[in-house]
């Protein structure tokens, strides 16, 4: 072996060096920049959470994490500075299956008046000289979750569901929203859906955190681990913990057929996408 290795030619001597300095290079410069996922092959999902920032919950987080990871995704958590128009207008480029929103939202109120508008906060700071375009549009607006509180911007369902809002698609992902009166109207629902989105999740009217932040987990529970229905898990939630307790807001979901069917129903094609392979879990359901 030895013999033969001397009698190589220089310039393959040359490709052998560089080649194992391309490897140390690698090895050392990729850890500090956009690293893989540590399971590519697992389905993503994402946690929203605009509302870390004056009222964190890492419990909720923990909770909310490890049931999703059980069930088999790849959990990205979204925190407080980093929920901004930006941030909403690349969320559907990310190829998330389920996101949870623990977020502020509300009506859009106009000189009193209420409009037929939902708006979902970010946590970027208002300016009448960013986003003009978008604002002139319709596509952002400004809002506040109280009187002392400072204006934020918000998008609406036009940006959602505009090419020139929002960006790539929501293949077949399940919304998860938690703030309020996300789906008193139903545009929110019917933009996110018109992404690409196969279920939307939320309550119809205004809620209070503490009750949300209790519920949810137990909602996505229903459906990670008890492999229930959107149908079940929604009736399910609403047997344990009621209505919200000040507003008597109830959880509904969007569109109206996805009741009887599963995450395993709505995720089918991404879990077995990877290699022909198929999961082994069962269908569990009324509708089949």
């Amino acid at each position: 072996m030895r013999g033969r290795l001397r009698r190589l030619p220089w310039f393959v001597w040359l490709s052998i060096v560089l080649a194992m300095a391309g490897v140390v290079v690698f090895v050392r410069i990729y850890p500090g920049g956009h690293a893989p996922p540590d399971h590519p092959g697992l389905p993503r999902a994402a946690i929203v959470d605009q509302l870390d920032k004056l009222q964190p919950n890492e419990a909720f987080i923990a909770q909310v994490t490890s049931e999703l990871e059980e069930y088999g995704f790849q959990v990205h958590l979204h925190q407080g500075d980093d929920i901004t128009v930006d941030f909403y207008r690349d969320l559907g480029t990310h190829g998330y299956k389920i996101i949870v929103l623990r977020v502020h939202s509300g009506l859009m109120v106009e000189n009193g008046e209420v409009l037929r508008r939902t708006l979902l906060f970010t946590n970027e700071e208002y300016s009448t000289r960013l986003y003009s375009i978008h604002q002139a549009r319709g596509r952002l607006a400004s809002g506040s979750a109280g009187e002392e509180d400072p204006m934020m911007f918000g998008i609406t369902s036009e940006f959602v569901s505009s090419n020139w809002g929002m960006q790539g698609q929501l293949e077949d992902t399940v919304i998860i929203m938690m703030g309020c009166s996300g789906i008193y109207l139903t545009d929110l629902a019917e933009a996110f859906v018109s992404r690409g989105a196969s279920a939307y999740l939320a309550w119809h009217g205004s809620v209070y955190l503490h009750y949300v932040d209790d519920a949810t987990p137990y909602l996505i529970e229903q459906l990670c681990s008890e492999r229930a229905t959107i149908g079940e898990a929604v009736d399910r939630t609403m047997a344990r913990f009621g209505p919200d307790p000040g507003h008597k807001a109830e959880l509904r979901y969007y569109p109206p057929g996805v009741s009887h069917k599963t995450l395993e129903h709505l995720l089918q094609e991404i879990l077995n996408d990877e290699d022909g392979m198929t999961s082994d879990t069962e269908w569990n359901g009324s509708g089949g």
